[in-house]
């Protein structure tokens, strides 16, 4: 997030809920509409529809907005060189526990490897952090390699919503004073804003209710090809970054 990473992080629901594996806990724009927001999914094992995203990555891979950390620790268990940022310390810590590697950081903070890796991710919604997506496009091409791949994991609706958001237990009746900015994305719209971005696609699909899109990054060249359907095993097993110690290495 460009302005209030801290907005999220400070979100005392959120960190209850990943503490206790489990919500109910919303999103809430400033008119009182509510969005439910998955944590029983993002704190459990990462499930086949994860999985076949993650067969998809190409070389090291970067998990932006990891929250618990199911798919940084899906791909530890591979072999695979991986790391995943979120703003939250709490979500950060059941990462680190679940065996994967994680950072408390905002994506638009500096960050270990940029310009190196092969794949960055944007699931559960998290194409919509910042609040602007040609912002965190340009900010996510800055990040890969040239010909990287994003992942992006969209809204299952038709939209192009930018709102004020805060992170909310509506049951308890609790949440930040603040909000901050977010974007709701369907396929439709995060195709415009890549083009526009000169990004390519190259994939998109649906499984399990949930919809992704596949793009290439603006520096690829006109021979970019789909994203791999099965996983390319390291086998060097990821270390733990130290400090800004990137984990791409070549």
């Amino acid at each position: 997030m460009t302005t209030t990473p801290a907005a999220w992080a400070a979100a005392d629901p959120y960190a209850t809920a990943l503490q206790a594996g489990r919500g109910p806990l919303f999103l809430r724009r400033a008119d009182g509409w509510l969005l439910p927001l998955d944590v029983e999914r993002w704190c459990a094992h990462a499930d086949p529809v994860d999985l076949d995203v993650l067969n998809r990555c190409e070389g090291t891979v970067l998990d932006v907005g990891c929250g618990p950390g199911r798919l940084v620790a899906a791909l530890a268990a591979r072999g695979r060189r991986a790391l995943g940022i979120d703003v939250s310390e709490t979500a950060v810590q059941h990462a680190v526990r679940l065996g994967g590697q994680a950072l408390r950081r905002s994506v638009f903070d500096s960050l270990p490897g940029e310009g190196r890796w092969g794949t960055v991710l944007l699931m559960d919604g998290n194409v919509g952090i910042g609040g602007d997506p040609r912002a965190l496009l340009d900010r996510v091409a800055g990040l890969l390699s040239p010909g990287g791949l994003l992942i992006a994991e969209t809204a299952p609706v038709d939209i192009d919503e930018r709102a004020e958001v805060q992170v909310v237990d509506v049951i308890h009746n609790c949440g930040p004073d603040g909000g901050f900015p977010w974007a709701r994305l369907g396929t439709p719209a995060l195709l415009r804003y890549a083009r526009r971005a000169g990004w390519r696609a190259v994939g998109q699909w649906t499984a399990g209710g949930r919809c992704f899109v596949a793009l290439r990054s603006r520096s690829a060249s006109s021979s970019a090809e789909a994203p791999k359907s099965t996983a390319v095993i390291s086998s060097q097993r990821a270390r733990k970054p130290s400090g800004d110690s990137p984990v791409p290495r070549r």
